[in-house]
């Protein structure tokens, strides 16, 4: 992997270093060269037509640009060192969206800018001010305004010199700027290197992240997985492979509502992680079980990683095999990964993680991982939660009436229980009909999180207080569908 990794540093480097700064004015180059430039400027327009996107400060609109005119090309600085510019915090700078776009704007991005706009979704909040900028870049070159694009791009670079894809797309505005004269060495030593796979993870990098510009979550919707969360959870988060996102949730009593999103890697062999070595992703409901401190950790994991508790009783039950599941960082040298690029984990910018890891409780942050996310409104999600919360209830009540017959019903025979407290040589019923002793109980803090496969599953998590007493316990368990019935197939009790 640090083979490929490297390969790829050294044709981004062979594609910026041939051309230097002090080029000659910009000439239109042939439309073979910039063609992914060209798309990715156009997916833009037709995504966001007119409108300026958040920034990294608050998710506040970026104020347009003065009469539409460019901003001047600042002379680059002596580039930092990749340690150092790893280590430093992004530069602040709101990318600015153009009122008007100039004459000569490319065919394709004005008839993407004039198509009708789409449903609007979730408000375009960029997480990553390193992502932010590169889109403004996008957007600019689209609208006809390169040689802003191309200050834009050169500062970008500048602030992070490891962001190979920013170095891909600086290269094509450099290699725009070269007399037709000139051209032909230059275009022939770029086509050449876009046929290597290296060339072709960044494109795809590119299209990850456009795409997920573009289609953006329904407003006011969550995913699937997430019926009911407890405000005890402050944040959560959702992995969608298929568009190499996660997306980071803030909870209240007012509900689940998209804070950020994130650009991500996951398994070089894709998801849905089956044994230890296969080099994918697993798919299903973790939570967040620690926080590893990056100086204990290789460079390898950049600033930090947070372990999911894979294999979950779900996976176990499976015959799921493996382990180490983390969300971690990069290397300093390297500013992200390709889409499939991991072990199994997920792999995210350092500047990105940083801002996880001050949100992140552990044991009670939730990760979805999924193939693709389904997305639904808070009342289906509430109506959803219902049709189990029959099942739930009549546990605690059949619990509660010391009857053990029927509360046996609500149980697989293989069920398991985690415990710090040994119950060797009872049954979970007995113990169950013992603890309860015939008292009334409450829960609170309840959380439902569903998990739809070949299998229907629900994660529960919940507190519980008996009437006259002050604590209880409080307890994760697993359900399985079987027909119309829901069975408990394990159960942790956390405290």
């Amino acid at each position: 992997m640090a083979h490929s990794q490297g390969k790829r540093r050294r044709l981004v480097a062979d594609i910026v270093r041939p051309v230097r700064l002090q080029t000659p004015p910009f000439r239109p180059c042939s439309a073979p060269l910039l063609a992914a430039l060209v798309t990715a400027s156009a997916l833009v327009l037709a995504a966001v037509p007119g409108a300026a996107r958040a920034s990294n400060t608050g998710h506040k609109p970026a104020a347009p640009a003065k009469n539409g005119n460019a901003a001047k090309a600042r002379p680059l600085a002596g580039k930092p060192s990749a340690s150092h510019a790893s280590a430093a915090p992004a530069r602040q700078g709101k990318p600015q969206t153009q009122a008007r776009g100039r004459k000569g704007a490319a065919p394709e991005a004005k008839t993407a800018a004039a198509r009708p706009a789409r449903r609007a979704g979730a408000p375009i909040q960029e997480a990553s001010n390193a992502e932010a900028r590169l889109i403004a870049v996008y957007e600019m070159f689209g609208r006809g305004q390169t040689r802003p694009a191309l200050a834009k791009a050169r500062d970008l670079v500048r602030d992070h010199p490891n962001f190979q894809l920013a170095q891909l797309v600086y290269g094509d505005l450099l290699a725009a700027q070269v007399p037709p004269t000139n051209a032909l060495p230059d275009t022939a030593s770029i086509a050449k290197m876009r046929g290597n796979p290296a060339m072709a993870e960044l494109h795809e990098e590119s299209k990850r992240r456009l795409q997920a510009l573009r289609d953006r979550p329904p407003a006011n919707a969550v995913p699937s997985q997430f019926l009911a969360l407890s405000t005890r959870s402050r944040y959560a988060i959702a992995v969608d492979a298929s568009r190499s996102r996660l997306y980071l949730f803030e909870n209240s009593d007012k509900g689940l509502k998209l804070a950020a999103d994130y650009y991500i890697s996951v398994g070089k062999s894709g998801t849905d992680k089956l044994t230890e070595g296969d080099a994918r992703t697993p798919l299903g409901v973790y939570y967040i079980t620690s926080s590893l401190d990056p100086k204990s950790l290789k460079d390898f994991y950049g600033a930090g990683a947070l372990p999911i508790n894979y294999p979950n009783p779900y996976d176990v039950r499976r015959g799921r095999t493996g382990g180490g599941i983390w969300l971690h960082g990069t290397p300093p040298q390297q500013f992200a990964r390709a889409p499939l690029a991991s072990d199994g984990c997920v792999v995210m910018a350092n500047p990105d993680l940083k801002q996880l890891l001050r949100k992140v409780q552990i044991g009670a942050t939730p990760v979805v991982t999924a193939r693709s996310l389904q997305w639904i409104t808070q009342p289906q999600a509430d109506k959803e939660a219902q049709t189990f919360s029959s099942a739930i209830n009549g546990w605690k009540d059949m619990r509660a009436a010391g009857n053990e017959l029927q509360l046996k019903k609500f149980y697989l025979p293989d069920f398991q229980r985690v415990s710090k407290k040994s119950t060797d040589g009872i049954s979970a019923v007995e113990d169950e009909i013992k603890y309860a002793q015939g008292k009334r109980v409450q829960f609170k803090d309840l959380s439902y999180l569903h998990w739809r496969d070949s299998d229907d599953t629900m994660v529960v998590t919940f507190g519980e207080v008996f009437e006259g007493e002050k604590s209880g316990r409080s307890r994760r368990q697993y359900w399985l569908r079987q027909g119309s019935e829901w069975k408990l197939f394990h159960e942790e009790i956390l405290g």
